[in-house]
């Protein structure tokens, strides 16, 4: 699996990876956070988590704009995971949330958030133009593709043990307090809290209900109780911010160690000495030209893949809880899923790549990507269709139901392994190769910028996350996951259609730019 790559790949994915993993603690509980912290709907800790995770791949193209300007790479990196453990900080206090002090916390959770997006934009996108530049050497230039997926795995090996974290600290929390975990009843404390004896008579029944099945006692008083079950229940999840800060100086300290063995992409004014012909010049601007276009066709196309993948943050950890049991489960932990099956999945996606290639029958990474968007339509096909069966309601029907008739109509654990196999398939035909597509493409000195592209597009399709619980709480859910696939069935479509023309565009070579890679200043064989 790691033969032929260059030395330098393995401490750079091992520095990811630790920053992957203090950043997917917080990524799998901010949305269930949000609603239990604050008691706000699923809409809006949806929209927050909207524009938190485009602000992440916004300010990427921020990060690449400054490390191509500054030519400070690794100086970059090392400054965005400071920014971000400042925003962990902030997050790990634990301050209860009151009618008085909201309007200050909301604002300040938001901008340690902001401090986690920045830090992340200075840090991914860049750490990514310098794991394409180790494959800029000829020697390693084939195994291109593949090296992107085994970075994509080890960032992954951060994400399949991060989900469990909060989970476990929160549940040892309410231990600790004689208490149990419930994912009901933090929305019916806030709404108690807020408005008191003026529930309706349903949602009463419910709240004693659940504060008898956690452990409390329904003959006291019931609001210093949800007052009390709030804030042990989000302090065990404050406690697990501090796990990210400890993975973000873990990754910093690997960084620092091993920076001196990493390349950096290729400075300016290196090729702007140059000596080109006039002729040369505009073949040179032509063919750049046009493998920016094969970049902007590829983004518009990752923006509904993105959209879709990236429910899982919002409309598909808000389905593990209301209508996946989870006595046994708690629905953060879901988000292990994925990783786990990246994990398991990719030396088999290699493998079986690396069998076509062999035979003569490789397959392009546009056509690759094109595949997974297929793939992820199959996700959603399948869960709509199950959906539709099982006669599911719109989210909001379904919570007002009564515990028991609700719980009577829950699925079992096995729809999350189902849907989590087909889009984590999906990812590994389009995330890692798309990384991979974009430092084959990407004109050399423009290797930061061109990373902070792809991760601006994956921004803007971010942007759209908050419709999914929009849709997921108005409408029958099937119509909301129906959505999903029709958005990638015709994105799949519309690739298809454009494979040939980027096939080409990414194969062919003008003299003049095969010249630029010959003048770059590359020295993998120092990379320890």
């Amino acid at each position: 699996m790691f033969k032929n790559h260059p030395k330098g790949l393995i401490p750079a994915a091992l520095s990811n990876m630790g920053e992957r993993f203090g950043y997917y603690i917080m990524n799998a509980v901010l949305v269930l956070f949000l609603c239990s912290k604050f008691g706000l709907n699923d809409e809006t800790s949806g929209l927050i988590y909207s524009f938190f995770y485009a602000g992440i791949y916004i300010l990427s193209l921020v990060g690449g704009l400054i490390a191509d300007k500054t030519q400070d790479y690794k100086g970059t990196i090392i400054k965005g995971l400071i920014v971000m453990s400042l925003g962990y900080c902030i997050l790990a206090i634990p301050i209860l949330s009151t009618a008085e002090n909201t309007s200050w916390l909301l604002p300040l959770t938001c901008f340690a958030l902001f401090l986690i997006a920045f830090g992340n934009g200075l840090f991914k996108g860049n750490l990514q133009a310098i794991v394409g530049q180790l494959y800029d050497n000829p020697r390693y230039a084939a195994q291109r593709d593949s090296g992107f997926q085994i970075f994509y795995v080890f960032i992954n090996i951060g994400g399949l043990i991060a989900p469990f974290v909060a989970p476990m600290l929160r549940s040892w929390w309410l231990g600790v307090h004689n208490l149990t975990y419930n994912a009901s009843l933090p929305a019916l404390a806030h709404e108690y809290l807020s408005i008191g004896n003026s529930m309706n008579t349903e949602n009463v029944n419910n709240l004693y209900a659940l504060i008898t099945q956690v452990g409390g006692d329904v003959s006291g008083d019931i609001s210093a109780f949800c007052t009390q079950y709030l804030d042990v229940f989000n302090t065990g999840i404050h406690y697990s911010f501090i796990a990210s800060v400890a993975a973000m100086l873990i990754s910093l300290v690997i960084f620092i160690w091993c920076k001196n063995g990493l390349p950096n992409p290729p400075k300016k004014g290196v090729v702007e000495t140059q000596n080109y012909t006039q002729a040369e010049k505009l073949a040179m601007a032509k063919e750049i030209k046009q493998r920016m276009y094969a970049l902007f066709a590829v983004l518009g196309i990752v923006i509904f893949f993105w959209f879709s993948f990236h429910q899982n943050g919002t409309s598909l950890s808000l389905f593990a809880r209301d209508f996946v049991k989870t006595d046994a489960i708690a629905p953060e932990i879901w988000q292990a899923v994925n990783p786990f099956f990246v994990i398991v999945l990719t030396p088999v996606i290699m493998w079986i790549f690396g069998s076509l290639a062999a035979r003569g029958k490789e397959i392009s990474t546009p056509r690759k990507i094109a595949i997974g968007m297929g793939i992820a339509g199959l996700a959603y096909l399948f869960l709509a269709g199950y959906s539709y069966f099982e006669g599911f309601p719109s989210a909001e029907d379904f919570k007002a139901m009564s515990p028991t008739l609700a719980e009577s109509m829950k699925s079992g654990w096995w729809i999350m392994f189902v849907i989590y196999f087909f889009l984590t398939v999906a990812e590994l035909f389009i995330s890692p190769l798309g990384l991979s597509f974009v430092s084959k493409v990407a004109p050399k000195h423009m290797q930061g910028l061109c990373q902070g592209l792809w991760l601006g597009a994956t921004a803007v399709g971010n942007l759209l996350l908050f419709l999914g619980p929009l849709m997921y709480n108005k409408w029958p859910i099937w119509e909301a996951w129906g959505v999903f696939f029709v958005v990638c069935f015709i994105s799949m479509g519309v690739m298809f259609g454009m494979v040939k023309w980027l096939e080409r565009v990414t194969t062919e070579q003008p003299e003049s730019l095969k010249n630029e890679k010959l003048a770059l200043e590359t020295d993998e064989d120092k990379v320890i």
